[in-house]
């Protein structure tokens, strides 16, 4: 036999399993997989399959290992890409902190945007000042000379346009884009390159526009928000880099000209040695997957103080918005604040206490040192990101009874932490606050999933976005009940997103992994409360169906007459069986005769005083409400309930 016809024979027999455990369908992906195969090769196992005439019933099962497999290696690819653009961040930094030939990492810079972003070119563009116009510094991919020597009016093509709004700008198509001004000059270095697509991110000193950061295709494309995110921060690190030689040109034109030049060169040596200390250190805690508390204490050794990271709202507002503003470390009083920003988004702040007199080079390594941090919080963000969607997807599986396997569903449950032979509850959270815009309604949802997706990670559960508000799967404690489970939930929730929130639950469920059916029928229960609780008028509540009373009966997936029967009668019916008395059998004749006592004693010959007798035995019992109306409309429906469960004791 050929060695190809041995191949497809061992392809064959991987496709059909022989031999294989009961998931052999799994295998041939595992394997794909394990080899890093592109999308393409997937197809090939259930073509096979199909070629041999296999059942239906196998080649779906091919389909379905398909479709994970092909989620899972998305997944992969999705966190190695995201790796990958961290680990060209922290290389870029690593090279500013560093620095000793501006051009080698600003050529660094536009290489890495380049290769991340897949662009066929990408280069860098510097303001003249002395000029007036702005000139082309550093490219890469670039074919055409005309181009790399370009020379440019400011306000002139779509760099002037990222320079007068300080915003990114993306085009399709760059010649059929008429937002900005074309010209002659720039049109034609254009051509010459063969540019489509155009994306440019400005270079912000404060609030200079000191020059533009480009990455283009030379084929019409869409830039994805991550990629333009992404070139800022490349474009964050230039211009960091920009400043740095600056600041070193100023400090040796400045040192040139004293008298006691080798006193202040000893002083800066000492500082910058401080700096590549800090730098060093912090390149080492990145490595070693330290956190940001790590960073602030490695800077509080290097500066000689306490550095402590805020969140946003522990920090004074204008110290803050101006320093992410001016994009440097600013004074408040005697402390100093830098800001942990990414993008627009400001993430916290490292502040140095105590410390009003500080070295600008020192300050220069609070704000590096503020650089990393963001990027440690957004690979963190990152992780708990993609940790969110697996228990999300997790609990979908579970919802729509799709994966029925139980030692595969008890396998990625493992993973998150989650044990689904624990009793859990469902839970149907829903926010109560309603608004006409509808950008605002879908960022309060989003705010609900990430605080119940945080609370399911930390209590090793799941949570997952569903029918417009966010149903959990959390695991009961011993002595604990679904009703405070609920409620605990409503409160942890509301405080989290600073909104009310409502949670209805099913009864407690067990054994998931064998019977996912269960965890839908729950999660209708969970809702039928939920939407009571609103009916009710309880926003921002929690509650589950024994809550309710007879109206528990029909919102209990399960009908649970014996235990609501025990809720609502119970001390009667364990006093009469004890001690051997008749006050079931005097409820019912007391409701029977309209509540009147003088007609129940007939109906029982008895006297008055033995029917009042035992009606204050009953209230001692229930209650001292026993008689209000929707208590006592609750006990006539459990006696009622309790005759049918026993005929015989009338």
């Amino acid at each position: 036999m050929s060695s190809d016809h041995m191949q497809s024979a061992e392809r064959s027999a991987t496709v059909t399993g022989a031999g294989a455990p009961p998931n052999s369908a799994e295998v041939p992906f595992l394997e794909l997989l394990a080899r890093g195969a592109s999308a393409d090769a997937y197809e090939q196992p259930v073509l096979l399959a199909r070629a041999e005439g296999r059942s239906v019933e196998s080649i779906a099962a091919l389909e379905h290992a398909k479709s994970l497999a092909l989620r899972v290696r998305s997944e992969l690819e999705g966190r190695r890409r995201r790796e990958a653009e961290l680990s060209a961040l922290f290389e870029t930094a690593h090279d500013l902190a560093g620095l000793r030939d501006l051009d080698a990492v600003l050529q660094a810079i536009v290489q890495r945007a380049r290769s991340l972003l897949g662009t066929d070119i990408a280069y860098l563009s510097l303001n003249d000042p002395a000029r007036g116009d702005t000139y082309m510094r550093v490219t890469e991919g670039s074919v055409a000379a005309r181009f790399q020597q370009l020379r440019l009016g400011m306000g002139e093509g779509l760099g002037g346009l990222v320079a007068q709004t300080a915003r990114p700008y993306v085009t399709d198509d760059y010649f059929k884009d008429d937002r900005f001004q074309h010209t002659l000059t720039i049109d034609s270095g254009v051509r010459d390159e063969g540019l489509v697509a155009i994306l440019g991110v400005p270079l912000m000193l404060g609030h200079r526009v000191i020059g533009v950061l480009f990455a283009a295709d030379r084929r019409a494309r869409v830039f994805e928000r991550e990629q333009i995110a992404l070139l800022g921060s490349f474009a964050a690190l230039a211009a960091a880099a920009i400043d740095t030689a600056n600041l070193l040109t100023e400090t040796r034109a400045a040192l040139a000209g004293l008298k006691r030049a080798n006193e202040i060169i000893q002083d800066r040596s000492g500082v910058i040695e401080r700096a590549s200390d800090v730098h060093d250190r912090l390149a080492e805690l990145v490595l070693r997957g330290g956190g940001v508390h790590d960073v602030a204490a490695a800077v509080s050794q290097v500066l000689d103080g306490v550095v402590e990271f805020t969140e946003t709202d522990a920090t004074p507002t204008r110290a803050l918005e101006a320093s992410r503003a001016e994009g440097h470390a600013v004074r408040h009083r005697d402390d100093w604040i830098a800001a942990v920003a990414a993008g627009g988004e400001l993430l916290g702040a490292l502040v140095l206490r105590g410390h009003p007199g500080l070295d600008p080079v020192d300050q220069r390594t609070l704000e590096r040192a503020g650089m990393v941090t963001s990027l440690l919080l957004l690979a963190r963000r990152s992780a708990a990101e993609a940790e969110q969607r697996v228990r999300g997807e997790l609990l979908d599986d579970l919802l729509d009874a799709r994966d029925r396997d139980p030692r595969l569903l008890r396998e990625r449950a493992s993973r998150l932490h989650a044990d689904l032979d624990a009793t859990h509850v469902v839970l149907a959270a829903r926010l109560d606050g309603t608004t006409a815009d509808a950008d605002q309604e879908a960022a309060a949802r989003r705010r609900l999933w990430s605080a119940a997706s945080h609370l399911a990670g930390t209590r090793h559960g799941l949570a997952a976005a569903r029918d417009g508000g966010t149903v959990l799967l959390l695991p009961l404690d011993s002595g604990d009940t679904a009703t405070d489970l609920a409620r605990r939930t409503a409160a942890h929730l509301g405080a989290a997103v600073h909104e009310a929130v409502t949670v209805g639950a099913s009864a407690p469920v067990e054994k998931l992994a064998a019977q996912p059916d269960a965890v839908a029928a729950a999660y209708e229960e969970g809702r039928r409360c939920l939407d009571a609780l609103g009916f009710l008028g309880r926003s921002g509540d929690g509650a589950a169906a024994e809550d309710f009373g007879f109206l528990g009966l029909l919102l209990a997936g399960d009908r649970d007459i014996g235990g609501f029967v025990e809720r609502t009668i119970g001390p009667v019916t364990r006093y009469d069986e004890r001690r051997g008395t008749d006050l079931l059998r005097t409820l019912d004749a007391y409701f029977a005769c309209g509540m009147s006592p003088a007609r129940t004693k007939d109906d029982l010959h008895v006297h008055v005083n033995t029917v009042a007798q035992r009606l204050e035995r009953v209230g001692r019992l229930l209650g001292e409400d026993w008689q209000d109306p929707a208590r006592a409309l609750e006990i006539q429906l459990a006696l009622r309930l309790h005759r049918l469960a026993a005929p015989t004791r009338r």
